[in-house]
């Protein structure tokens, strides 16, 4: 099933330590807690320093999307991610200390249950086929993009996309110069 969605309309969820916010895009499997999904793909907006809440067992994926970034910082890790685009994997068993670069900054976040999928994530400029897999999602993250399988035709404008459950071949199409579509594969393992 395809389920598209709107950045802008998810629901700002408040950090227990007050340091943000998070937009839930999807959490699989549905009604999942926070120890128990496969999968999660949200926005967050950091505005402060603190840590970073640890998820033991899963894998990471965190992309700037807006502001001047972050500094993530834990045992062998120092990592400044402070420019748009940029992709910084690390383990959810990690307490990660974090920074702030300058204000707010929001971000992209991937995490898979290691046991059962793993994440893929790339970041595309120009027309790209996007192989089928038994799940995964696209984020606009810069102007339109058409994007086409079998009867579904749809554009997505910066900060909407789509996910999908069901194994499904994309073709991706910008359709402005500069666009940016943030595309996330999860496999079996």
């Amino acid at each position: 099933m395809i389920h598209p969605f709107d950045t802008a309309a998810l629901p700002a969820t408040p950090w227990k330590n007050g340091g943000g916010t998070t937009r839930e895009i999807v959490c699989q499997p549905a009604g999942a807690g926070m120890d128990s999904f496969d999968w999660r793909i949200s926005i967050a907006s950091i505005t402060q320093a603190g840590p970073f809440s640890a998820f033991p067992g899963v894998d990471r994926v965190i992309m700037l999307l807006d502001g001047a970034g972050v500094r993530l910082q834990a045992a062998g890790i120092d990592h400044a991610l402070d420019t748009p685009g940029q992709l910084f994997a690390f383990s959810g068993d990690l307490a990660l200390d974090c920074d702030l670069l300058g204000g707010t900054s929001t971000d992209f976040n991937v995490m898979a249950r290691r046991s059962r999928l793993r994440a893929e994530v790339q970041v595309l400029h120009a027309a790209s086929p996007i192989p089928a897999t038994p799940r995964g999602l696209v984020l606009a993250v810069r102007g339109t993009w058409h994007l086409q399988a079998g009867a579904h035709d749809l554009h997505c404008t910066s900060g909407s996309g789509l996910w999908w459950d069901l194994p499904t071949n994309w073709q991706a199409t910008p359709l402005e110069n500069q666009a940016q579509l943030v595309w996330v594969c999860l496999h079996d393992v």
